[in-house]
């Protein structure tokens, strides 16, 4: 078994520590949340994929989600994953998949990279649709949007980026939309 390959980076938003804090005050009671960055670039291997999944279910559950909305997020990740490297980067070893995590304090953003030809958004299928209700693919991205708040792609030309945002306090819903 392929021993994956991670290059991992934490960003500090603060020169004097190193994590910045942020104070809310809901009522009379004060929250800190701890901002933090990290991201991987991580070669094309299912083992990636679970390492993307993995982060993004411990980062989830260190911010104030619902249990079940960590798992949906895990799952939205790994979706995601698996698209950039099974159909972006069609498991080609020289080409890598970025990942990386943000809790802004407000919302975990998550960003997915790969190197591929790239996707628009106007060319995915409708998994609802009679001709596709039966085919054994093609809901990854429609579970992503019912599992995020925000779901983003973006052709890079090469290469394609999906922005995943879910939001503090929200339930799961259908995601809003957006292609650049």
């Amino acid at each position: 078994m392929r021993q994956a390959n991670y290059r991992f980076h934490l960003s500090r938003q603060s020169q004097t520590q190193p994590w910045m804090r942020r104070c809310t005050t809901v009522g009379s009671e004060k929250r800190f949340m701890t901002l933090e960055r990290v991201s991987y670039t991580l070669d094309s291997t299912l083992d990636s994929v679970n390492k993307a999944e993995q982060t993004a279910e411990e980062l989830a559950a260190k911010m104030p989600f619902e249990e079940e909305d960590c798992h949906r997020i895990a799952m939205a990740v790994r979706e995601a994953a698996v698209n950039a490297v099974l159909h972006g980067n069609a498991y080609d070893p020289k080409k890598k998949m970025t990942v990386s995590f943000e809790n802004t304090g407000e919302a975990l953003v998550i960003k997915i990279v790969d190197q591929g030809r790239g996707l628009r958004d106007e060319d995915i299928p409708d998994p609802l649709a009679e001709e596709n209700l039966l085919k054994q693919s093609g809901r990854g991205i429609f579970l992503i949007r019912s599992f995020m708040d925000e779901v983003k792609i973006r052709n890079l030309e090469p290469g394609t980026e999906i922005t995943l945002v879910k939001h503090i306090g929200h339930s799961s819903g259908a995601a809003m939309e957006g292609t650049k």
